[in-house]
């Protein structure tokens, strides 16, 4: 928590005043056209250089040869069928990464458009995994203003004009527009979802102009929160003495990003709407049969501000009305023929021909009068495709319908709700904002993360049970309802590959899954009590996708490892960014954990060739907790990743029982308790195959086996260890809760037995060693050598070791890991040797993961070490997101080198600020927990070390549930 006056130290303060001047400020002061206090600021002709990319050393490079040459060739067998590989880093994309981002587009899951901050339309994710960089040029806002009787005109396009492609002689397309801004006196504003852009006296001095974007990202709104559409309002301040002209003109490419503007077919249509709004719908028609998209661009016509539109222009000289004629024509006329509105849909454009629309609003401004214009854009793509079949249709279908003409309904909504939307998110965002403990630059940087929630590739999906999954568009698989399930737990013989089976009666999920067949038939199991404390509570699965209750029915949500790796809810990453979906969209995460909890259950025997070693084994092992949900199917076909196997990664189990009691504690929620407990427990006992020697500890196997998939480890780890460690007591605390007493006094007795070894093999009197192995590396200092201790304080369990011990290793990692890279202006090293050198046994032992930083801030935030947490987080923004640093904004990459080379941009584990506020306002279910030491409640009765399978427990509660059977997914009823 918090203390007192504890930041005092220097901040990385950005005033306002500093980049605007007080008068224009002043001016204004209402309707929020002013940018915040705090918020992440550029001026627009802020040079954005290009991005430096990573690359590996000779000596990394030999030892992944053989690595490089099978990834090679798995890439182009799956290019040899239409798909792109989850990881390719041999293919670059032909539109260089540069300091250019801003604030992205629209809510969740319903595809994305980011801006930069200059104002450029770029990394376009409308279909799912495809992620085209390249700005749409033609997509600008511009501005047209006339004095004095036509006298006095300024006309320019409100971006800077240094981008490629521009200023051709005779050019009949967008080079023949006013690029007239210099950026010079214009001012970039970011405090996510909202921006702010300051035009201070450009391109009229005498006009002052606030554009203000606005998105319906809305903290535990799961409605308004999943809409495709954005907000940009137009604050008009006339300094000078003369009656102002104004004429804000919008304008669109029918594209998706890329070449797909010039695929032909493409249609445009105006429309006059309720309400004022009126504009252009253009009906985009996909290639390669994705499903199609329809956007829309709108205006709001009030008594002050008239809308007219230019449905269809080209960019091209052989054009009926080309880019040069609507230019010329808002230079003379400021507007467009209000007959326009009843010419009715375009003819489709050919191939190759860009069909563009133009909305122009106009308004006179009085002298030192104000005007507000407001302009909207949406799209709508109600069907989501997957490459191998399966569609599903967004979240937004659920309140829009899907039609994609939905489109003109969200501009409108969009237009008519957004000082409501504005006033929700100052609610949520104010008392961080206003918290004078906290340093400047946290305040900021902790929301504008949050950008990766919208650009990071999500996809939300209505409920399968109002909208079934159409495989191949033809065949509606069946839902299972009331079902019982038997569920079949798995060891598997770490040496061997075979499932040895030990099926007991068991509850399943309750997840309406869109795959599941009916062919599957379970007897009823009887149901055990739960606690005398709960006995009021409902015994069956949570009711959270329940259709009957629409306010809990919040649908399926994946987002993206990253743009680069191309893997749904990559959970090992997921355990660091989780934190922002627990803060502000805890139904999400829940489901997201019962996604996780259902594939802990269940197999998939097909065949995968793992590239790293070039071995071959089943694609999910059951017990296992998967990598991912998949890349090309998923939910149906998991684990895309396939550099290693991870049915033996150490990892991946403690982390999914961590974030399921985390959750489980910060939320109350009984029902999803019950729902996951089968999962948590199987997840458990499949680790103990890894106990080679018995003492409660789980060994790694001197491979990557763990999220720093390049980091050999042997033996005994820090990582995985603390981890183990602290899955044991959290499974314990969830045994006892939901009364399966015999599981909670097994992992109690594992838990003295391991960490009595883990201190004994890694101690080393000031930190923990990487780990018990005799290599070059092994008493390397760790940064994340405390992941388990984050997990543990984070959800109210005793702490796993000694105060000393904790604060002794995180003082090693600040003095090290932290302040001997660059004094402390990097974040922390994965890596360091007790020397002070930087550990370079391999890529990632050398790299920063901002993430991971951001993570073991949040363990000394939750250790009472404020200072060291915020001077280390610190050093993340100032390397990715400060002027002086290296222009990550908005795209903070995984990881960057100390020489400022990034690895995989847009990436999703940086989230993990989040963990910080968590760890700032802990919930109040945790703390307010009874302060008992859960281990100390549990009683060790006379037996065995290990626990019978037959014990009654929880793994009989769930009467009713879901079959977890599908075509590859194999029930064991």
């Amino acid at each position: 928590m918090v203390t007192g006056n504890l930041f005092h130290c220097r901040k990385n303060s950005w005033p306002p005043e500093e980049y605007i001047s007080r008068n224009t400020l002043q001016l204004f002061d209402f309707d929020s056209a002013a940018p915040p206090e705090q918020a992440w600021r550029r001026r627009l002709n802020s040079h954005a250089n290009i991005l430096k990319e990573f690359s590996v050393t000779f000596t990394e490079a030999i030892k992944m040869v053989r690595l490089g040459i099978r990834l090679w060739s798995y890439i182009r067998e799956e290019a040899s069928h239409g798909r792109k590989a989850p990881i390719d880093p041999f293919t670059r994309e032909s539109c260089k990464p540069s300091a250019s981002q801003g604030v992205p587009l629209g809510g969740m899951g319903s595809g994305s458009i980011s801006r930069g901050f200059r104002g450029e339309f770029r990394q376009w994710q409308i279909i799912p995994g495809i992620c085209e960089a390249s700005p749409v040029m033609a997509n600008q806002f511009s501005i047209f203003i006339s004095r004095d009787g036509g006298n006095k005109k300024f006309a320019s396009v409100l971006a800077p004009g240094q981008h490629e492609g521009l200023g051709k002689a005779g050019d009949q397309g967008i080079s023949s527009w006013g690029w007239n801004l210099s950026g010079q006196h214009s001012t970039y504003h970011a405090l996510f979802p909202r921006s702010w852009t300051i035009y201070d006296g450009e391109p009229d001095p005498e006009l002052k102009i606030s554009c203000r974007q606005i998105s319906p990202f809305i903290p535990h709104n799961y409605r308004e929160s999943s809409l495709p559409t954005a907000v940009f309002v137009y604050t008009l301040v006339n300094t000078g003495r003369e009656r102002a002209k104004v004429n804000l003109l919008f304008t669109w490419a029918n594209s998706i990003g890329g070449l797909s503007h010039l695929s032909g077919d493409h249609m445009n249509e105006p429309f006059i709407g309720e309400d004022g709004v009126s504009g252009v719908l253009l009906h985009h028609k996909t290639a390669k049969g994705n499903p199609p998209v329809t956007f829309s661009i709108a205006a709001c016509e009030t008594q002050n501000v008239s809308v007219t539109v230019l449905p269809s222009f080209g960019l091209s000289e052989g054009s009926r009305v080309t880019a040069k004629d609507m230019w010329d024509r808002m230079v003379q006329d400021g507007q467009f023929d209000r007959a326009n509105f009843s010419s009715g849909p375009s003819i489709p454009s050919s191939p190759g021909e860009t069909a563009c629309a133009a909305v122009s609003a106009s308004a006179w401004v009085e002298p030192h009068g104000k005007c507000t214009v407001a302009f909207a854009l949406a799209w709508s793509s109600p069907k989501i495709k997957f490459l191998k079949g399966s569609t599903y249709h967004r979240r937004y279908t659920k309140f829009y319908g899907t039609s994609e003409r939905a489109a003109l309904d969200l501009v409108h909504d969009a237009l008519t709700n957004y000082k409501r939307w504005e006033e929700e998110i100052e609610n949520w965002q104010s008392p961080i904002l206003n918290d004078a403990r906290l340093p400047e630059w946290y305040k900021f940087t902790l929301f504008n993360e949050l950008y990766f929630l919208v650009a990071g590739g999500t996809v939300w999906i209505d409920s399968p049970s109002t909208t079934p999954n159409m495989r191949n568009d033809q065949h509606q698989l069946v839902e299972v309802e009331n079902t019982d399930v038997k569920v079949t737990d798995a060891k598997v013989d770490g040496t061997q590959g075979a499932v040895v089976e030990h099926t007991t009666d068991s509850a399943g999920l309750k997840d309406k899954d869109e795959a599941v067949f009916t062919n599957c038939s379970c007897k009823d199991e009887s149901v055990v009590p739960l606690k005398k404390k709960y006995s009021n509570r409902s015994l069956h699965p949570s009711t959270l996708l329940d259709p009957q209750n629409e306010n809990d029915d919040v649908g399926r949500f994946l987002y993206l490892e990253g743009v680069e790796y191309i893997m749904w809810c990559t959970y090992d990453v997921h355990f660091y960014a989780s934190f922002a979906l627990l803060e502000l969209f805890p139904k999400i995460e829940l489901n997201i954990q019962r996604d996780f909890a259902k594939a802990v259950l269940s197999e998939d025997g097909r065949k995968v060739k793992f590239l790293a070693e070039g071995n071959c084994g089943i694609r999910k092992v059951r017990g296992a907790v998967p990598h991912d949900l998949g890349t090309h199917d998923p939910w149906n076909e998991m684990n895309a990743y396939n550099i290693h196997d991870t049915s033996r990664w150490k990892d991946l189990n403690p982390k999914f029982v961590l974030q399921v009691y985390r959750d489980f504690a910060a939320t109350g929620d009984m029902s999803f308790g019950v729902d996951v407990w089968p999962a948590v427990r199987t997840a458990m006992e499949y680790m103990e195959q890894f106990d080679r020697d018995n003492d409660g500890l789980i060994e790694n196997d001197g491979f990557p086996d763990q999220t720093y998939d390049a980091w050999t480890v042997h033996g005994v780890s820090a990582y995985c260890g603390c981890l183990w460690l602290s899955a044991l007591q959290a499974a314990a605390a969830m045994a006892i809760e939901l009364g399966d007493q015999s599981f909670a006094e097994k992992c109690k007795r594992d838990f003295l037995r391991a960490k009595q070894s883990f201190e004994e093999k890694l101690w080393n009197g000031s930190y923990f060693n990487y780990d018990s192995g005799s290599s070059s590396n092994s008493k390397s200092i760790q940064a994340d050598q405390l992941a388990g201790q984050w997990y543990t304080a984070s959800s109210g369990l005793p702490s796993l070791f000694d105060d000393f011990k904790i604060k002794s290793s995180l003082l090693k990692i600040y003095d090290f890991n932290v302040m001997k890279v660059k004094g402390g202006r990097m974040g922390a090293v994965n890596g360091m040797h007790p020397n002070g050198k930087v550990d370079e046994s391999c890529m990632q032992s050398r790299e920063i993961w901002s993430g991971v930083t951001y993570g073991v801030a949040a363990t000394m935030i939750l250790a009472g070490m404020e200072e060291e947490a915020f001077t280390t987080a610190e050093g993340i923004f100032i390397a990715g997101w400060s002027e002086e640093g290296y222009g990550y904004w908005f795209q903070t990459p995984e990881a960057w080198t100390v020489d400022g080379h990034f690895r995989s941009l847009i990436y999703m584990r940086p989230l993990s600020i989040w963990g910080m506020q968590y760890a700032l306002s802990l919930p109040k279910a945790i703390l307010e927990a009874p302060k008992i030491n859960v281990m100390d409640r549990i009683h060790i009765s006379p037996g065995g070390a290990r626990s019978s399978h037959n014990e009654t427990g929880v793994r009989k509660i769930a009467k009713k549930a879901s079959c977890l059977g599908n075509t590859v997914f194999h029930c064991a009823c």
